[in-house]
């Protein structure tokens, strides 16, 4: 089950899943992607070390919503900031 993580802690990256991520035009999100197997989103910041967030079970059409709004980062902040998630750090996770 996916947990809050204190700011420093990263998740064991055998619980990682590639999910291919495209950057986007945002001041808060750098790059986002979505797995509709498993219904997971991922994203990384623009600020940070490159962390990649995993939120699970996210519904295709609140995804939609996401890419489609006009502002990524409000959009986020109202809807997906408070769900739980997964952080990875990058070198972990590379392939």
């Amino acid at each position: 089950m996916a947990t809050r993580a204190p700011a420093a802690a990263f998740d064991d990256a055998a619980d990682y899943q590639h999910i291919p991520m495209k950057e986007v035009e945002s001041h808060k999100i750098k790059a986002v992607g979505y797995d509709e197997a498993t219904r997971t989103l991922a994203v990384t910041f623009q600020r940070g070390a490159g962390a990649i967030y995993h939120y699970p079970n996210v519904e295709p059409q609140v995804y939609a919503d996401f890419i489609g709004a006009e502002s990524l980062g409000s959009f986020f902040g109202a809807h997906l900031q408070s769900l739980p998630f997964k952080k990875f750090h990058p070198e972990q996770v590379a392939a």
